[in-house]
């Protein structure tokens, strides 16, 4: 890769069909078929995106997040896997968002699991796991309503 260029795409395994808007970085992430990644979004080595998924600009997922299919995560949303950092790595955590799932911009997410079809509000703060079909919002994110 040509250091010069504003962006650094090592060791993925990216679907043809998916679209990547530069610069980004990405490091040893899976992105699944006709995702889009936004400008100024880093993926960490490890991570998963599903089909269809679609991650808006300056976001940042880390290690150990599963994201999974028919997903929408806002501009500057940012994933953690440890909850007091700075943790050795055996102690981090995992974090999925399962499929259907909505995150609002500027949400920062713990390692939690998100529901399926689950929304987090804008801003929010989630530390704690969020059910199917439900939406969340504040700091720290309360249930809003069910959806379902």
């Amino acid at each position: 890769m040509d250091q010069d260029k504003p962006y650094k795409i090592v060791d993925c395994k990216i679907d043809p069909t998916a679209k990547i808007f530069s610069p980004v970085n990405l490091y040893g992430c899976t992105i699944g078929k006709d995702c889009m990644i936004g400008p100024f979004t880093e993926i960490q080595r490890g991570a998963l995106i599903g089909d269809r998924t679609r991650i808006q600009s300056h976001g940042f997922i880390c290690e150990l997040v599963t994201i999974e299919e028919d997903c929408f995560i806002s501009h500057g949303v940012m994933f953690t896997n440890d909850r007091m950092p700075p943790q050795p790595r055996e102690k981090w955590e995992k974090t999925l968002v399962k499929r259907n799932a909505m995150i609002g911009t500027g949400a920062v997410l713990l390692p939690v699991t998100i529901g399926e079809g689950a929304v987090v509000g804008a801003g929010a703060v989630v530390t704690k796991d969020v059910p199917d079909y439900t939406v969340v919002a504040g700091n720290p994110a309360r249930v809003v309503k069910k959806l379902k």
